[in-house]
């Protein structure tokens, strides 16, 4: 069964101008506005969300609610969770894309939870994560798991 998520982008400017902006409003019904743009390597506005950064953040956020989902399905008390993720934008024979995304998480678990299966969860996370099954890039893990 499929389920659809619709949303909107809205831009207004004038690309006759050297310096058209970038910046555009993307929204989704029951949500809060994103204020999107390019990349400063591409004129954009740093302050914005560019799609590179939405992008690593989707799979990022994808990952850590699969992970979630199967820790607590498997009875592991997950107490905190905070990546400082990367996505790596580079050139290939066809132009550029997003050819890795990197997560480093810093879990934080229960005491006495099972850090070896804590692990395995979060290595079959990526298999269900519907994010990194839509994409080709590369996913690079590195977990660290802390115990409270």
């Amino acid at each position: 069964m499929a389920h659809h998520y619709p949303f909107s982008i809205r831009w207004s400017g004038n690309t006759l101008s050297e310096d058209y902006s970038r910046d555009a409003t993307l929204s989704a019904p029951q949500k809060g506005e994103v204020l999107g743009s390019s990349a400063p390597e591409y004129k954009g506005d740093a302050s914005r969300w560019n799609p590179e950064d939405l992008l690593g953040s989707a799979l990022g956020l994808c990952h850590m609610l699969t992970f979630l989902a199967l820790a607590h399905k498997s009875r592991i008390e997950v107490k905190h969770y905070e990546d400082q993720a990367l996505s790596v934008l580079d050139t290939f024979e066809k132009g550029f894309a997003i050819t890795e995304v990197h997560l480093c998480p810093t879990i934080t678990l229960g005491a006495g939870a099972d850090t070896v299966k804590a692990h395995e969860l979060f290595e079959k996370a990526h298999k269900y994560c519907f994010v990194a099954n839509s994409i080709k890039s590369k996913v690079v893990m590195r977990p660290t798991f802390l115990e409270s």
